[in-house]
């Protein structure tokens, strides 16, 4: 019993990376169109997704997941940073 609850933990943590790295997915697609000028409020809107990414990712036993929301998090915030925060 005890062993099966070891497995049951090393699977969900891997599961972890991988909803992080969808996370990560999903909130590209929103940062990607978001580098046309005058959409770039759409950051906005990557940024909460970003995080919970960023969280599920340290929960994970790796960091790739959690990386790759680190990365696209720092895409969409030096492109707020470069439009003011609004373009």
């Amino acid at each position: 019993m005890v062993l099966e609850n070891a497995y049951c933990v090393i699977y969900v943590k891997h599961m972890m990376n991988i909803l992080a790295f969808l996370i990560g997915l999903l909130s590209l697609v929103i940062v990607i169109p978001a580098q046309i000028p005058f959409l770039g409020a759409l950051n906005w809107f990557a940024l909460p997704l970003i995080v919970v990414g960023v969280v599920i990712g340290q929960l994970s036993s790796s960091n790739s997941g959690r990386n790759f929301c680190l990365v696209v998090g720092l895409i969409a915030a030096v492109r707020l940073m470069l439009g003011g925060g609004i373009f």
